[in-house]
Order: structure tokens, then sequence, then C-alpha cells
């Protein structure tokens, strides 16, 4: 009877530790996630002056699911929109995957002028960066794919790109049994699951979760005027005063327009690459070689620049950026100055732990490489 006593009282001691220790960690650790995540109170012009403009990337991943619309993330479909982001077997010749054109080991684009795909055809337009693309309003240069979600699907059909169609797709994943189980868990309550739509939405509810947070420029936007130096400092105030800002603001320093390349003055011609924009979706009026004002988040890891692909430096880059955007020359110093400030927008990279894929069967669909 006394030993039951006593363990009685020993669990009630324990248990009351535990709480203490839990209320007494809860508290700080959300007190201290409301210090990192707010911005705090400054009196420094020049933050006060970027706040206007800019908003930092959230320090939780998992915010950029609120910009998803009819796709509720959960984690069976994150773990399987994962997969299916390095899966090379949903392209025609089982070579290219989402990761091909979109590596995440390097800045999210695939360093080349324009993408390689299918046959070693060359696309027409320079890859952008998939990093923080869930605070885009519209993906693709010229805004054809509204969300992510149906951004995915074009890579996938294009025919200089994994040139598949969505009954191959659909082909390949039922032919592996672990990928069927994986959609039922993702997608229950379904009596179907392994469909072309559900396939961009897990690819959506992954892409979601890779933004690069905690950058020099978002510590500073957050009051700390420390996080950025002096030359840092002068090139986000002439991005400010010399109207960078009307075509690159918000939390992903990009805007909701298109604008045509050559606003004030045209650049050399090899740049618009004969590429007519925006225009071939809208066909309106103005909207010849216009396009969608790219994110400058990470920009040191996403050369070459333009949708063309065709400028290297992002020195030049900026250069040109000035003289045919805003119709005025940047002197060497401030050149300099603000490629400083860009180079400080470089968040942390996403930690992606690379999956193991499920192996094929004898009814998986064999590659082909023929250009039709």
């Amino acid at each position: 009877m006394k030993k039951v006593y006593f363990l009685v009282l020993v669990m009630i001691f324990a248990a009351a530790v535990t709480g203490c220790k839990k209320s007494e960690q809860a508290p700080a650790a959300a007190e201290q996630a409301a210090v990192v995540d707010e911005l705090k109170p400054t009196e420094d012009a020049l933050i006060l002056a970027a706040r206007e403009n800019f908003e930092p990337i959230p320090l939780n991943v998992e915010e950029g699911y609120k910009q998803l619309k009819n796709n509720t993330p959960t984690p069976e479909k994150l773990e399987l929109g994962k997969m299916l982001y390095f899966e090379p077997r949903i392209s025609k010749s089982q070579l290219i995957s989402c990761n091909t054109c979109h590596n995440l080991s390097f800045g999210g684009d695939d360093y080349q002028q324009t993408s390689i795909g299918h046959g070693w055809q060359r696309g027409p337009r320079n890859a952008p960066t998939v990093l923080n693309s869930v605070y885009n309003t519209a993906q693709f240069w010229d805004g054809r794919a509204g969300d992510l979600k149906e951004q995915a699907k074009g890579p996938l059909q294009a025919s200089v790109e994994m040139a598949a169609t969505p009954a191959y797709v659909v082909e390949v994943l039922k032919s592996i049994p672990a990928y069927v189980e994986l959609f039922k868990t993702a997608f229950p309550g379904v009596e179907d699951p392994v469909t072309f739509d559900n396939v961009a939405s897990a690819i959506e509810v992954f892409e979601a979760t890779l933004l690069t947070p905690n950058s020099k420029f978002d510590k500073f936007l957050r009051g700390d005027s420390t996080a950025l130096n002096e030359t840092e400092k002068a090139g986000l105030q002439a991005f400010i005063d010399k109207g960078c800002t009307s075509c690159h603001a918000g939390i992903n320093l990009t805007s909701d327009g298109y604008y045509p390349f050559g606003l004030k003055e045209t650049p050399e011609e090899k740049l618009l690459a004969g590429d007519k924009g925006r225009f071939a979706i809208s066909q309106a009026e103005g909207d010849e070689f216009a396009f969608k004002a790219p994110t400058l988040r990470n920009i040191e890891y996403t050369a070459p620049y333009f949708h063309s692909g065709l400028v290297w430096d992002l020195r030049e880059a900026v250069a040109v950026m000035s003289s045919s955007q805003l119709g005025i020359e940047l002197t060497d110093a401030e050149i300099d100055q603000i490629v400083a400030f860009l180079k400080a927008t470089t968040g942390e990279m996403p930690k992606v732990e690379y999956p193991i894929l499920p192996p094929s069967t004898i009814n998986t669909p064999k590659p082909t490489y023929t250009i039709d």
C-alpha cells in the first residue's frame, strides 16, 4: 500500500513539473516567435520608407499556404507533391522533372539562357525561379497561368519541355502501386484519386513551401537597422528614389502588372528576341513586348536575366532596366549600390530532403525520345 501511495505521489509530482515546464516554455516560444516575425517599432527613416514599399517573407514557411485557392494543404499532399516535383517518369523521356528547370539546389531555376527540354529542344524563354512563386499573382512571363496549380500543368504538356499528356502522366502513376496508395491517402474519399488535376494540386502544395525567409533585407524590414551595410542601404534608397518600386515592390519585389520591355527606351533588339510577351495571350493594344515583372529576390542566383536570358551580368541588367524602363542613366556607383541591395534579398534556401521514389513495374510505360 505504501509503495502504491509513493508511486502516485511520484506521478503527481512528475506531472506537475512537466506541466510547469510546458507553461514556462510555451509563452517564451510564442513570445520569441512574435518578436522575430513582427515588425519592430522603429524611427529609422529608411526602414519606414522600405515598409511603405515592401514586406518580409514570413519565417513560417506554411504561411505560403494562405495563397492557395481551392486546394487544402495536408502533410500527405505535401509529401506526394514533393515526390512528383522530383519525378522524371512523368515526362515522355522520363529524364525531366520539375526540378530539372527549377533546381532547388541553385536558386530554383536552371542557369540556362532558355531551358532545354525533350529531345534537347530549347524552349523560347528563360525559366523563372520557383522560389517564393506562390506570392506571384500570375505565373509565367506572360501571366497565362493564374496560380501554381495551373502552371504545373503547362511544362508537363509542352512539347519542348516534358512532352507528356495528361493521360500519359496518369498511366505512369497508376502503373506504380505505391503511387496509387499515396494518392488515396492524399485525396481520401475519392473513387479515382490518380488524376492529372490532383497531380497539379499536390505539386502546388509542395511549391507553396518553397520560401526563402530571413534575408538581410527581411531582417532590416523587421527593424534591425544594422542588417544592411551602408552600401546596401544606399542601394535601397536609390532603388526607391529612382522609381524601381513602380514595378518591383511588395512581398516578392514584383507587381501585379505587365510592362513593355522598353517602356521609356527600346533596348537592344536582340534582348527582345522577337517575343511579343503578354500580347500573345491578351491580344490587347499596348501589350506587345510586355512581360510580367519578375521577382528580384535571390537574384544573384537567377542569372541569366530577362525573358530572353541574354544578360548574365547583374550590373548590366540593372543598367538596361534603368535606361529602358525608367529612362535614366545610373552612375557606376549607383549601379554598384543597387546590386549590393539586390544581393541582400537572398534569403535562407529551403532545405528539401531528396525523396526516394517508388520503383517502376513491368506495366510502367518505357521512355521515348521521339519529337512529335
